[in-house]
């Protein structure tokens, strides 16, 4: 019997310009930058993480900027279609202020008997911020121009899009141990074992075809591992479920596998440890370029070949 996950760990999408990226994921959402470093496997690209003030498991949203010449994704089966924020449920008036007042449209809309605000980043990612009580490790981030009482608290959780649900439902049932706890208006929604923060996944079926990976759309759905040997465990039930797993890989602040799912998701098994404090201070996050040690010797090169960045907005009010 393979491990339980809490939920998720992070996601990763991709997006254009990374000043407009991180300009909008500091400066309205309120989150930290709290990570800015290369993609390890393509270095010509910045990866940026955003989280809470320490960038907790659970609270990281990640981003390739591909720059403005980065081919567009086209939605479809097998991606990722909204990634959720939980925010206190007396917040929902000040979100919908706020992105009104930063231009950005919303919908408003009930669900599971939850308010929930629908709307997409400046590259259309769709995002969705969800009211609803729930204790959350999220750290506030003393800095952020989000007030304390407002900002958000972590992940809710994300909607899958699948040609078929059954596939992707006995791997998220059978492998990654959630429940079935609900359904309406074509959505079955899906719990870890644990609840709380980052626990929910949505599934949802759609007509089009499968869906062209590019900006615009997300990379991969990273969900929580305790450490390496339970690592190992679910790449021994992924294999029994008929998936194959990567081996486990050093991606400095975690330690991960992946796999792809039936239904053509990219799951990873991310675990908590080593922490974004693994290279720099706590005070520091994200304030550099960091790399991990085997890219130092290139530093030179891979700079000059990055686009252009000024750092994220100053937070604050």
């Amino acid at each position: 019997m393979s491990p339980q996950t809490p939920g998720l760990h992070h996601v990763t999408a991709i997006v254009g310009d990374p000043q407009r990226n991180a300009d909008f994921y500091v400066g309205t959402l309120g989150l930290r930058m709290v990570k800015r470093t290369v993609n390890h496997d393509d270095t010509g690209t910045y990866h940026f993480y955003f989280g809470d003030g320490e960038g907790t498991p659970g609270t990281n949203i990640t981003f390739f900027p591909w720059g403005e010449a980065g081919r567009r994704g086209e939605f479809g089966a097998g991606q990722t279609r909204t990634t959720a924020y939980l925010v206190p449920e007396d917040s929902v008036d000040y979100w919908a202020d706020r992105l009104e007042a930063a231009g950005v449209e919303y919908e408003r809309e009930q669900r599971f008997a939850e308010t929930v605000l629908r709307f997409s980043d400046p590259d259309g990612i769709e995002l969705e911020l969800v009211a609803a009580d729930a204790d959350s490790d999220a750290v506030p981030w003393r800095d952020s121009p989000v007030p304390e009482a407002h900002q958000l608290r972590g992940f809710y959780g994300v909607t899958l899009a699948v040609g078929d649900v059954g596939p992707t439902e006995e791997i998220l049932t059978d492998v990654l141990g959630y429940e079935r706890a609900d359904e309406a208006d074509g959505r079955l929604r899906y719990r870890s074992a644990t609840g709380g923060p980052g626990s929910v996944v949505d599934l949802v079926e759609t007509d089009l075809g499968r869906g062209r990976m590019g900006v615009g759309t997300v990379h991969h759905v990273a969900f929580e591992a305790a450490d390496v040997d339970e690592q190992e465990q679910w790449r021994e039930a992924y294999a029994a479920a008929g998936v194959e797993p990567t081996p486990v890989i050093d991606r400095t602040y975690f330690r991960s596998i992946y796999t792809r799912e039936p239904g053509g998701i990219l799951f990873e098994m991310a675990t908590p440890e080593p922490g974004f404090t693994a290279d720099e201070d706590l005070a520091d996050l994200g304030s550099r370029l960091v790399l991990p040690e085997r890219l130092e010797p290139d530093r030179e090169r891979i700079e000059s070949r990055l686009p252009d960045f000024d750092g994220p907005p100053a937070g604050g009010d």
